[in-house]
C-alpha cells in the first residue's frame, strides 16, 4: 500500500481537565471515504479543528502529504489541499449562491474577492476564474439552476449542498466533512451520499463525521470508532457493525437495523 495520504499520531488536547482528544492515531488513504463515528463528544469535531489549524493540540503530529500540518494557519492548512464543511450553516445569506461558492476558490487567486468586486486591474480576468471554477462545483453538487439565487431563500439540504460546493471550490485533495446529513430528510441524505461518492471518484479523499449510521455504513471504505477522546475501534463497515466494543459505546441496536 502507498503511504498514506494524511496520517495522526499520538494526537492529544484538553480543555482545562477535559481530555477532548487522547493519544489518537491513524491513516487515511489517498481516494478512500474514511468515516469517524462515536458519541457527543468522543473528540471528532476536535480532531477536524486540530487538523485545520483552528485549534493547537497539546501533543501529537499530523501530516498530510508529507508536510506537517501542526503549527500551521488555517489558511496555509487549506493551501496544501484540505477543506471542509461545517456542522451548522455558514453561508452568507446576503450573497447569491454562485457567490458563496466563490468564496472557495479565492485562496488560488492573486486578487482578493474585494479587489476583484472592484475590478481593479487584473482581477477581471480572475473574477471569470472564480466563477468558471464556482459554477463547475455547483455542477458538481446538481446546484447550477441555484446559481443566480439568494442563499437566505435556500432550504437546509440545498444550504447542505452549497457547502460542499463551495468546499469543492478550493479545488482540495482532502476533505473533511462534520455531520453533512445533519437535520436532513431521507431524499436528501441520498443526495448527499451520491454526491460524497461522486467526489470520492474525481480523486478526492473524504474524511467524514456523521451521526447517521446507515449512510456511514453505506459508503464508507473504512470507519474508526472514538469513545472519550480515544480510538476505540477501526476496521471495515462489517467489522464495525458486529464490534461488541462499538456496540456497547455507540451503536446498540441501529447495528441490528
Amino acid at each position: 500500500m502507498s503511504r498514506p495520504l494524511l496520517t495522526l499520531s499520538g494526537l492529544s488536547k484538553s480543555f482545562g481537565g477535559l481530555q477532548a482528544v487522547s493519544d489518537v492515531a491513524f491513516d487515511v488513504q489517498e481516494r478512500q471515504i474514511k468515516a469517524l463515528i462515536g458519541p457527543n463528544g468522543a473528540g471528532k469535531t476536535t480532531i477536524f479543528n486540530l487538523l485545520t489549524g483552528v485549534l493547537h493540540p497539546d501533543a501529537g503530529s499530523a501530516t498530510f502529504g508529507g508536510h506537517e500540518l501542526i503549527g500551521l494557519p488555517p489558511h496555509r492548512v487549506a493551501c496544501l489541499g484540505i477543506s471542509r464543511t461545517f456542522q451548522t450553516s455558514l453561508l452568507f445569506d446576503q450573497m447569491t449562491v454562485l457567490e458563496n461558492v466563490m468564496v472557495g476558490h479565492h485562496l488560488s487567486g492573486r486578487s482578493n474577492m474585494l479587489t476583484a468586486a472592484l475590478r481593479i486591474f487584473g482581477a477581471s480576468a480572475e473574477e471569470r476564474e472564480y466563477r468558471e471554477v464556482a459554477m463547475a462545483a455547483l455542477e458538481r453538487a446538481g446546484l447550477a439552476d441555484l446559481a443566480g439565487r439568494p442563499a437566505a431563500e435556500l432550504p437546509i439540504g440545498q444550504r447542505r449542498l452549497v457547502e460542499v460546493a463551495r468546499a469543492l471550490a478550493a479545488e482540495p485533495k482532502l476533505l473533511l466533512m462534520d455531520e453533512p446529513a445533519a437535520g436532513l430528510n431521507m431524499r436528501e441524505t441520498d443526495a448527499i451520499a451520491e454526491l460524497i461518492q461522486e467526489i470520492r471518484s474525481r480523486g478526492i479523499t473524504v474524511l467524514l463525521v456523521e451521526h447517521d449510521m446507515s449512510l456511514v455504513m453505506s459508503i464508507s471504505d473504512e470507519i474508526l470508532v472514538l469513545d472519550g477522546g480515544r480510538r476505540l475501534a477501526e476496521g471495515l463497515p462489517k467489522e464495525i457493525r458486529t464490534d461488541e466494543r462499538v456496540l456497547a459505546a455507540y451503536l446498540g441496536e441501529e447495528a441490528d437495523d
